[in-house]
């Protein structure tokens, strides 16, 4: 019996084992008549264990794969190349009672060494590249990082083993060497011929250097293109959208796929001059304006009662989701998707801040203010997105913009980053950790030294209250990931177990002295890494 057929049996008894024999009969082969075939099933299994283990049928050697391909980037240091075997193989011991204890978390680490080994321009040793392939398998998160690290040798080892499929699905051009962008006959020969992932990776690199080379590409063979093919290749349009985009994509407002319209439409709406950011403009200041007297003035809305045809084309979606009403769902999307510009001359001139401050009747704040902050971001305006965070020291409850943690971290990420650290400071500072974690997220790392300090204090003002650190176990895993690891010095101090108040809960005072001896060490050893990645220690 050949290798393929014996693959086949096997195959075929493992699917009738997984699916039960009555739902797939065993393999003829191994079903003689008269017996039962769960029982056929189990002794052909046993059969088939053992010559499977005991060798396989030699087949004529293949030919030898092309050597891999040289990577002329540097190795990192001795030191570093240790502590990334270090952290691909070791783990954190967890400690009795689902404590964490005071040892780093190193899988947390090695995120922060692939980035810092990557903006050095390492390349990743050859020994460690199963090891970073297998880590990169486990986790999503570190795939990015770990190809990009891995570069052109990994590609060439994932070929090798079927679990490492993903590098090839995730690289760019799923691996392929892509021509120069200024060759023209070799990208027309590729975007002809390529495959998808290929052909994406090649409008892309084609965008990057010559945006009108590359819309020229996709418009030769829109017509022909498969809806979802179009949907991807629309939204490499985002990298460097400009007015000159528009053109094509008005023209792909009328693409016979809903998705592929909503896209259009959306592009369209972040070029706040273009032709359907003026209808949008017309459409939704006509629901939404001043209202009342000089001396008090508000807000009225006044929502659609249709969503007509044009509307339609322009991106709007009919149906709300369940649970929304109709008319609010169709002039969120209209306020969404008018120029931020509009507003201050529909309202006298008025600044963004006096408009987000002025008086909404009839309930619509919410919905106003909502949309007013998806706006925001898709513009990218950093002065709707201050005016709608308001300051950070007011009570979310009662601000003057948006009250949703949500939609404050998107505006925060509007802002330099330097602004934004310091307004989450300020927000932390007044109101605490316990709705911080979100905002904390879109900070800059490390963070910047008003952003640490704040964070640090309210943690101590925690540690004092005499409650258990688990209530901020996420923020301090932020911390160990986030703050500047010179800060360790400044938290030798909070390391000590301190005395028990009146009304502390029982052993808090050392769980708080476990979590921060587990935050200094961690952040030494961040520290420690930095070192080693720049040759400052000895190898």
């Amino acid at each position: 019996m050949t290798d393929s057929s014996n693959t086949d049996l096997w195959e075929g008894l493992v699917t009738s084992a997984l699916l039960g024999t009555d739902r797939r009969s065993p393999p003829e082969a191994v079903l003689p008549s008269g017996r039962e075939a769960t029982v056929a099933l189990l002794d052909a299994a046993a059969v088939y264990t053992v010559r499977r283990r005991a060798g396989l049928v030699p087949v004529p050697a293949a030919p030898r794969p092309d050597p891999a391909p040289c990577d002329t980037r540097p190795q990192p240091p001795l030191a570093a190349r240790r502590r990334l075997a270090q952290l691909l193989a070791d783990r954190a011991v967890p400690s009795s009672g689902g404590r964490r204890g005071a040892a780093p978390d190193l899988t947390e680490l090695l995120p922060q060494w692939l980035t810092k080994a990557n903006e050095h321009g390492y390349q990743a040793p050859p020994p460690l590249l199963p090891a970073l392939l297998d880590a990169a398998r486990a986790r999503t998160d570190l795939r990015p990082q770990v190809l990009a690290f891995a570069g052109s040798r990994g590609l060439w080892l994932a070929r090798f083993n079927a679990e490492w499929r993903f590098a090839l699905r995730g690289a760019s051009g799923g691996g392929a060497l892509l021509p120069d962008a200024t060759d023209a006959g070799a990208v027309a020969a590729l975007w002809e011929e390529g495959l998808f992932a290929e052909r994406v990776a090649l409008l892309a690199a084609v965008r990057a250097q010559d945006a009108g080379s590359a819309l020229a590409l996709l418009a030769g063979t829109w017509s022909t293109e498969r809806a979802e093919d179009r949907l991807m290749f629309l939204d490499s349009l985002r990298a460097g959208l400009s007015e000159a985009d528009e053109p094509f994509l008005e023209q792909a407002l009328g693409d016979r796929s809903r998705n592929v319209r909503a896209t259009a439409a959306e592009l369209l709406s972040a070029l706040p001059h273009s032709a359907l950011a003026g209808r949008m403009a017309k459409r939704a200041v006509s629901c939404v304006g001043p209202h009342g007297s000089a001396g008090v003035p508000s807000i009225a809305v006044a929502a659609p009662r249709e969503c007509d045809a044009g509307m339609q084309r322009d991106g709007v979606v009919p149906t709300p989701p369940t649970g929304r009403g109709a008319r609010s769902w169709w002039l969120g999307q209209l306020v969404e998707a008018a120029p931020l510009s509009a507003w201050p001359e529909r309202f006298g001139g008025r600044s963004a801040r006096e408009i987000v401050a002025l008086p909404v009747a009839d309930g619509w704040s919410d919905e106003l203010h909502a949309a007013w902050c998806r706006a925001a971001v898709r513009q990218r305006d950093a002065e709707w997105s201050r005016a709608l965070l308001d300051s950070p020291v007011t009570p979310p409850e009662s601000g003057l913009g948006t009250s949703s943690l949500a939609e404050r971290a998107m505006l925060l990420s509007i802002l330099p980053a330097a602004e934004r650290a310091l307004w989450v400071a300020e927000f932390i500072a007044a109101h605490g950790l316990s709705e911080a974690f979100q905002l904390l997220g879109v900070c800059a790392v490390p963070w910047a030294e008003p952003l640490g300090r704040s964070v640090v204090d309210a943690l101590d003002i925690a540690r004092e209250a005499g409650s258990y650190p688990w209530s901020f176990s996420g923020v301090m895993g932020l911390a160990e990931r986030c703050l500047d690891p010179g800060e360790s010095s400044r938290l030798d101090l909070l390391t000590a177990t301190p005395d028990e108040v009146e009304g502390a809960s029982p052993g808090a005072g050392s769980y708080w002295s476990e979590a921060f001896q587990r935050l200094v060490s961690t952040l030494r050893l961040r520290e420690a890494m930095q070192r080693e990645l720049v040759g400052t220690l000895p190898g």
